[in-house]
């Protein structure tokens, strides 16, 4: 067992805001942070709170750490353990022989870990507030949620006609008029087309139904639109 640890003389958060402004800029990373895909900020950050409640030992340069200590360095870092199973789960794997601390290597593999899952939340945030925003552009088009008036809460047999009779609009004015005849760049959409198209996307709950947007979403999502 390691000798018994000093206190430390501020907290994690403190000692870690004072020596922002000391850190050397141009760092790079260190071997064993490139190995887990850290930056040079990230290291510098996760030595720093290792040191905060490291104690030393002979043969470890960083000194160890408590393992009952663990927790409250995670926290320092903004990257908590999720529930207490999962601390758990680090305690193990950071001090498998129940010696009663952990190695600075061993405790920056489980802070990368937590580094890289937050990430992976955050990308996940991101792409899924994008996809809404493009969902709902998207369904106000077919629904005339620009147009005066309250639109329709869900797509119904109105709406994919104004729209069909857009389409055809817009292909005659580019033709030179003259209606939809062979050679035109589209087809003409009938009334029970249209029909199935709602049928289809509301799983046969009928036309009187409408689409409703979640409905809209997979439909867009089956034809490769997004996914």
């Amino acid at each position: 067992m390691p000798p018994r640890r000093r206190p430390p003389a501020a907290s994690a958060s403190s000692a870690a805001a004072s020596s922002s402004s000391s850190k050397p800029t141009g760092a790079r990373p260190s071997k064993l942070a490139k190995e887990h895909k850290l930056t040079a900020q990230e290291e510098s950050e996760i030595r720093e709170a290792f040191s905060l409640f490291a104690e030393p030992m002979e043969g470890e340069k960083e000194g160890v750490m408590p393992i009952g200590d663990v927790r409250r360095a995670l926290i320092a870092l903004g990257i908590p353990p999720s529930s207490p199973a999962q601390l758990t789960t680090f305690t193990t794997a950071l001090d498998p022989s129940d010696e009663g601390f952990t190695t600075y290597p061993a405790f920056l593999s489980v802070c990368a870990l937590q580094l890289h899952a937050r990430r992976q939340d955050d990308d996940d945030e991101s792409s899924f507030e994008a996809h809404q925003a493009e969902l709902d552009e998207a369904y106000a088009l077919f629904t005339g949620g620009g147009s005066i008036g309250d639109p329709p809460a869900v797509i119904t047999l109105a709406c994919l006609k104004r729209i069909a009779a857009l389409l055809r609009l817009d292909q005659n004015s580019s033709g030179g008029g003259g209606g939809n005849k062979d050679g035109d760049r589209g087809l003409v959409v009938t009334e029970e087309v249209l029909r199935d198209m709602i049928l289809e996307a509301n799983g046969g709950a009928g036309v009187g139904k409408g689409v409703r947007k979640e409905e809209f979403d997979g439909v867009m999502r089956r034809a490769g639109v997004w996914r």
